[in-house]
């Protein structure tokens, strides 16, 4: 349990600040032969970093094994065993020189795929918000119409309410008839009041 908490900080401080620091120091002092050896580190930590990804899921049962991780960066580190120079120059360069053309070509279509997916999405996306925009605006639109028609409607309740209420419903048939025939009568009946009052 000890090397379980003790193996990433090791590995950082082991593995990665003190590489970087001396890598530093190879490229400040413009040493090739320095500088070499910590490229070819660099590279064979790369992979290592990649294959742990996958050990601890299926190895972290295995006694001892974080044990060997930390004893493995140590071996790579050692100016006496030259791990890391010794595992580029045997396995790691020979392979990559022989499968080069095949990676190359295979980063390069991952590059157009990868930049025409890239296209692909951005257009959609594009498509998605512009359609997204058209609906906000129209529902907007709806909505505001709908608030201006409530504002009117309020409005004419109030004028109505400020002036004389306005009939309920439609007039009663004939009121209009009524109207003028009743005025006639009227005008009848007051000259016919006149008329006897000045006869008196």
């Amino acid at each position: 349990i000890t090397f379980l908490f003790l193996s990433l900080p090791s590995r950082l401080i082991f593995g990665t600040l003190y590489p970087a620091y001396y890598s530093y120091k190879a490229v400040k002092s413009k040493d090739i032969k320095e500088y070499v050896k910590w490229m070819m580190y660099w590279i064979i930590f790369a992979l290592f970093t990649t294959a742990e990804t996958f050990t601890d899921i299926f190895l972290c049962w295995f006694p001892f094994y974080y044990e060997l991780k930390i004893a493995f960066v140590a071996w790579l580190l050692s100016p006496y065993t030259k791990g890391s120079s010794l595992l580029y120059r045997k396995f790691v360069h020979p392979t990559l020189s022989s499968k080069e053309k095949e990676i190359d070509d295979c980063l390069v279509q991952a590059k157009d795929r990868s930049y025409d997916a890239l296209v692909h999405f951005g257009k959609r996306g594009l498509n998605v918000a512009a359609t997204a925009a058209v609906m906000a605006a129209s529902k907007g639109q709806g909505a505001l119409s709908e608030r201006l028609r409530s504002f009117s409607m309020q409005d004419l309740t109030t004028i109505r309410g400020d002036g004389a209420p306005a009939p309920s419903g439609p007039p009663p048939a004939g009121s209009g008839r009524a109207g003028k025939q009743g005025q006639p009568k009227m005008s009848r009946s007051a000259s016919e009041s006149a008329g006897s009052s000045g006869m008196s």
